[in-house]
């Protein structure tokens, strides 16, 4: 039988393919221009006279000899320590990202396998909580971090961020235990399992993609949040997003919007790697939840 592309017009199909890549283009460019522009001076990439500078660089041609300059990424990196930043948001990301799951995959399960009523309601309050801007949340934790002392660290910062994804962990993880049979948790049982038993060596290996699905979008969640760190933590404790709006500069400070290009471009490619390296778990985990099983 012909598959569905033999069998399309050609002139849907080419219609199609130039969607693709136009789209492809728009999704790409503003990262491209980004990256392109980080290696320019201000006057180029930001140039109102001419456009043009951006792609020439005649402005930083004339400032270090040469059309294009590391110096955006050296003031970020190397002036003003943006490497630390880099270590204080993985270290956020990892122990929110082990902490939620943990948690996520347990009760999940847990919630899943219960026949009790109360589960509709607790999700749902769960789902409330999710709903509600995490501002509010980082309001009412604000009063006793400072009266124990423990504003501006990073223990603070992960605790809050993990009480904001927790509700969003807790009911994609649910989702993904749902569609798994409960017969294989039987058929664990008769084999001489116990419940943890079956459900680390049984359940989780199925759950995989699900898990790491999960784990990649609490990742972001903590990779990508500006109000609870740039509240929580101390300038000496700042994430990467919270830096970039201080490269900037305010009403009141002087800010270098090159280094701020630069550190942009630092942040985003790491997120590329990443989706690239599990593309694979994650369509398969979408899909797992998704698709009843």
């Amino acid at each position: 039988m012909a598959s569905k592309a033999q069998t399309m017009p050609a002139g849907l199909r080419l219609l199609t393919s130039a969607f693709i890549v136009i789209w492809l283009i728009m999704a790409a460019f503003p990262f491209l221009w980004t990256l392109w522009g980080s290696f320019k001076v201000e006057l180029d990439f930001f140039s109102i006279a001419d456009w043009t500078n951006a792609l020439t660089g005649a402005n930083t041609k004339d400032t270090y000899g040469v059309p294009f300059t590391g110096a955006g990424y050296e003031g970020a990196w190397v002036e003003n320590h943006f490497w630390r930043n880099v270590i204080n948001t993985f270290i956020i990301c990892f122990f929110v990202v082990c902490t939620s799951l943990t948690i996520g995959t347990l009760g999940g399960y847990a919630l899943s396998r219960s026949g009790f009523k109360y589960v509709f309601w607790l999700l749902i309050i769960a789902l409330i909580f999710r709903a509600m801007p995490p501002i509010t949340l980082v309001a009412g934790y604000m009063l006793p971090f400072f009266e124990w002392n423990v504003w501006g660290i990073l223990p603070t910062a992960i605790i809050v961020l993990v009480a904001i994804n927790q509700p969003f962990t807790l009911w994609m993880l649910h989702s993904f235990f749902q569609n798994i049979p409960k017969e294989l948790d039987e058929s664990a049982k008769v084999d001489g399992c116990t419940q943890f038993q079956a459900f680390r060596h049984v359940i989780i290996p199925v759950m995989w993609p699900g898990v790491i699905t999960t784990g990649l979008f609490s990742f972001l969640l903590a990779y990508n949040d500006f109000a609870v760190t740039a509240m929580l933590l101390s300038e000496s404790n700042r994430t990467m997003v919270p830096q970039i709006a201080a490269f900037l500069g305010t009403t009141y400070t002087e800010g270098n919007v090159m280094f701020a290009v630069a550190a942009v471009v630092s942040a985003t490619a790491p997120l590329f790697v990443l989706v690239m390296f599990f593309q694979r778990q994650i369509v398969s985990g979408l899909t797992a939840g998704a698709v009843k099983g």
